[in-house]
C-alpha cells in the first residue's frame, strides 16, 4: 500500500502562550467583544463570591438572632445574584458567538488561499489528509478555544485571586490552610503541560493520517476492489486507529492523573480548614457565620481551581493547532526568501510585482521557448544524488511543435513543469520570447502557457466550469470550439449537456472522456504556449486520429512543447528532441532521428516501418 506523506518535521515546540498569541492578529477585530465578554463573566463570577456573604450574613444575623423578619430581603438578594450570574453567562455566548464563526471563517480562508499558491513541491511532500485536518479539526479547536477555555482561563484566574482576598479578610489562618496545596498544583500542572502538549500534537498529526487514509481509500476504491486490498486497506487503517487510541488514553492518563490531584489536594485542605475553624468557633475565636461564608467560598472556588485541568488541557489542544495551522502559513511562498532574482522568482504577493502584473514577453521578439542549461533536482532528493535534469538546452521557434520523447523517468514532465514554474528551475534560464518567466509574475505566466497533464483532474463542477478553467473569460463560442478540438462530443450525450455535474475526480466519466475534457480545458483560452504531457493517452485509435487532426489546427496558431509516447504523437511536431540522462541528446525531424538516433528507434520501438525501408539506408551505401 501506498504511504503516507508527511510534512516536514516541525520546528521545535513554543510555549503554550507564545503558540496562542499567534492568534492574536486574528481576534484583534473582535477584542472589544472579547473584553466584553470576559467582562460579563467576570462579574457573573464575582456575583458568585457574593453568595458566601449573604450567607454568612444569615447566619449571624437573622438565624442567630432569631429575627425572621429580617431574612426575606436576604433571600431575595441570593435570588437577584442566581439570576444575575445566569444573564451575564447567557450574555457572554451572545456576544461572542458570530463574531467567532466570523473569525473561523477569516482563518479558513488565509489557510485555504495560501495553500493554492505554495509550489507543487510543497504539496509533493505533504498529506492531503494532514492538511485537511488543518482546514477542519483544528479550525474548530482553535474557535472553541476562543469561545470558551480563553475566556475562562481569564475568569477563573481573577476569580481564584478576588476569592482568596476574600477568604482572607475572613479569616487569614484558615486562608492559609486552604492555599497549602498551591506550591505542588503549580509544579504538577508544569509538568502536566509538558506531557500533554507532546501527546496532543501526536494525535493531532495520526488524525491528519487518518484523513489521508479515508480520502485514498474512497478515491481509489475502484483499484482497492479491483485487486482485493480492502482487506489490506482496512487492517491499515485498524492500525492507525489503535495507534491513535493510545494516544488519546495517554492524554485520558496525563489529565485523570492531573485532575485527582487537583481536586484530592483542595479537597484535603478544605476538610483541615474545616477541622481549624470548627475548632476556632468552639473557643469563640470565630463566629459561625463567618466560618459559613468561609467555606461557602472555598466552595465557590472548587469550580475555578477544578477547571484548571481542562483548561490547561484544552490550551495545549489549541497550541498545537495553532502551531498547525501556521505550519502552513509559514511555508516561504516562491520568492520570499531569495528576492526577485533568486531562482525562486519574484513573490506572488510582495513588493511591486503584487500591485500590478508584470506585462508579458515582448510580441515582437517571437523567440519561441529557449531553455539555456537548465538543471534541476526536486527538493527531497538525497544531497549526494545527481540532479534529475543536468543542463537542458532546447529552442522551440516561435509557431513551433516540438515533440519531447524519452525513457520513462527521464524527467519529460518534470521539464514541462518548468515553463509554467509549476517547479523552480535549480539553475539556468528559459524565456519565452526572449523574457525570463521569472520576470513574469506567475498570473501572467499562467495565462500565456496552458498546460494538459498526462493525469486529467476534474474537479466536482459542471463540464462548463471543468473547461473554463483554463479561461474564465471565454464566451460560449470558444467552449464549443474546445470541445470541438477535443472530440468530446460525448457531452452534448450528458443528462445536462455542458451543465452536468461530472462528479469528484470526474470518475463518473471515462479515462477518455476525462482526458479530452483535459485537454479542451488546455485550448480554449487560445494560448501563446501550450504543454500537452502525452494528451492522447487514453484515447482509442479512432478518436485519436480525430483529435490529431483537430489538434494540427490549433498546433499551428501556438508555440508548442509535446511530451510523446507514440508515433501518433510524434508526428504532430515539426522536431522532436530527445531527453537521455539529464540532458537533450538530439534534436531534430522524426525521420532525421530514426536515420541518426539510435535511442530515438529504440523510443520508437518498430517506427522504422512508418518510412520506406531504403530511406533507412545512408546515401553512398553500396545498397542505396
Amino acid at each position: 500500500m501506498p504511504e503516507n506523506r508527511t510534512p516536514t518535521p516541525a520546528p521545535a515546540r513554543r510555549s503554550t502562550v507564545r503558540s496562542l498569541l499567534r492568534l492574536w492578529p486574528y481576534a484583534r477585530p473582535i477584542r472589544l467583544r472579547l473584553a466584553v465578554s470576559v467582562g460579563a463573566a467576570l462579574l457573573a463570577s464575582f456575583a458568585l463570591l457574593l453568595v458566601p456573604m449573604v450567607l454568612g450574613r444569615i447566619v449571624d444575623g437573622p438565624i442567630a438572632d432569631h429575627d425572621l423578619g429580617a431574612l426575606p430581603p436576604l433571600i431575595a438578594l441570593l435570588l437577584v445574584l442566581g439570576l444575575l450570574e445566569a444573564g451575564l453567562f447567557y450574555a457572554r455566548r451572545v456576544i461572542l458567538a458570530r463574531p467567532l464563526a466570523g473569525v473561523e471563517t477569516a482563518m479558513r480562508g488565509d489557510l485555504f488561499a495560501r495553500l493554492q499558491r505554495l509550489p507543487i513541491a510543497f504539496h509533493d511532500r505533504w498529506g492531503s489528509g494532514q492538511l485537511l485536518s488543518r482546514a477542519t479539526a483544528d479550525m474548530y479547536t482553535m474557535r472553541l478555544f476562543l469561545t470558551f477555555p480563553l475566556v475562562f482561563l481569564i475568569v477563573n484566574s481573577l476569580t481564584f485571586l478576588a476569592g482568596t482576598a476574600l477568604m482572607f479578610t475572613q479569616d487569614w489562618r484558615l486562608a492559609l490552610i486552604a492555599l497549602l496545596p498551591a506550591a505542588p498544583l503549580m509544579l504538577l500542572t508544569r509538568r502536566f503541560e509538558v506531557g500533554y502538549s507532546g501527546a496532543a500534537r501526536r494525535a493531532q498529526d495520526q488524525n491528519g493520517d487518518l484523513a489521508t487514509v479515508i480520502e485514498e481509500s474512497v478515491l481509489g476504491i475502484r483499484i482497492l476492489k479491483a485487486f482485493g486490498r480492502h482487506r489490506a486497506m482496512a487492517e491499515r487503517f485498524r492500525g492507525q486507529t489503535h495507534a491513535l487510541r493510545r494516544t488519546e488514553l495517554r492524554k485520558a492518563g496525563l489529565l485523570a492523573n492531573l485532575w485527582a490531584v487537583i481536586v484530592g489536594l483542595p479537597e484535603l485542605a478544605l476538610g483541615c480548614a474545616l477541622a481549624a475553624g470548627c475548632y476556632l468557633v468552639a473557643h469563640d475565636e470565630l463566629s459561625t457565620g463567618t466560618l459559613v461564608a468561609f467555606l461557602s467560598t472555598a466552595l465557590a472556588l472548587r469550580w475555578p481551581v477544578e477547571s484548571l485541568g481542562w483548561l490547561l488541557a484544552y490550551a495545549n489542544e489549541a497550541a498545537t493547532a495553532t502551531d498547525r495551522f501556521f505550519e502552513v502559513l509559514d511555508e516561504p511562498l516562491p520568492g520570499e526568501t531569495t528576492g526577485a532574482t533568486g531562482t525562486a522568482g519574484t513573490a506572488g504577493t510582495t513588493g511591486a510585482a503584487a500591485a500590478a502584473p508584470t506585462p508579458g514577453p515582448d510580441a515582437g521578439a517571437r523567440d519561441g521557448i529557449r531553455l539555456t542549461g537548465v538543471r534541476f533536482r526536486y527538493p527531497d532528493a538525497p544531497p549526494d544524488g545527481p540532479d534529475l535534469l543536468r543542463g537542458i538546452d532546447l529552442h522551440i521557434r516561435s509557431g513551433e511543435t516540438m515533440a519531447l520523447v524519452g525513457a520513462t523517468g527521464s524527467g519529460k514532465t518534470t521539464l514541462t513543469a518548468l515553463l509554467p514554474r509549476l517547479y523552480e528551475a535549480t539553475a539556468g534560464a528559459i524565456t519565452l520570447d526572449g523574457r525570463d518567466v521569472r520576470e513574469v509574475s506567475r498570473e501572467r505566466l499562467r495565462e500565456l502557457v496552458s498546460v494538459a497533464f498526462e493525469e486529467p483532474t476534474l474537479f466536482s463542477a459542471t463540464v462548463r466550469e471543468n473547461v473554463l478553467m483554463g479561461a474564465p473569460g471565454a464566451g460560449p463560442e470558444r467552449l464549443t470550439a474546445a470541445l470541438a478540438t477535443a472530440q468530446a462530443g460525448f457531452v452534448e450525450k450528458l443528462p445536462e449537456g455542458v451543465e452536468t455535474e461530472v462528479g469528484e475526480q470526474g470518475l463518473s466519466l471515462s479515462g477518455g472522456q476525462r482526458q479530452r475534457l483535459a485537454l479542451a480545458r488546455a485550448v480554449v483560452g487560445d494560448p501563446e504556449f501550450l504543454v500537452l504531457d502525452d494528451p492522447l493517452s487514453a484515447l482509442d485509435v479512432h478518436t485519436e486520429a480525430l483529435v490529431e487532426q483537430a489538434l494540427r489546427q490549433v498546433l499551428g496558431s501556438t508555440t508548442a512543447l509535446v511530451v510523446a509516447h507514440r508515433p501518433s504523437t510524434v508526428l504532430l511536431a515539426d522536431r522532436v528532441a530527445v531527453l537521455a540522462d539529464g540532458r537533450i541528446e538530439a534534436v531534430g525531424t522524426h525521420q532525421e532521428l530514426l536515420h541518426s538516433s539510435a535511442r530515438y528507434r529504440e523510443l520508437m520501438s518498430g517506427e522504422a516501418a512508418l518510412v520506406p525501408e531504403a530511406a533507412l539506408v545512408p546515401e553512398g551505401s553500396p545498397t542505396r
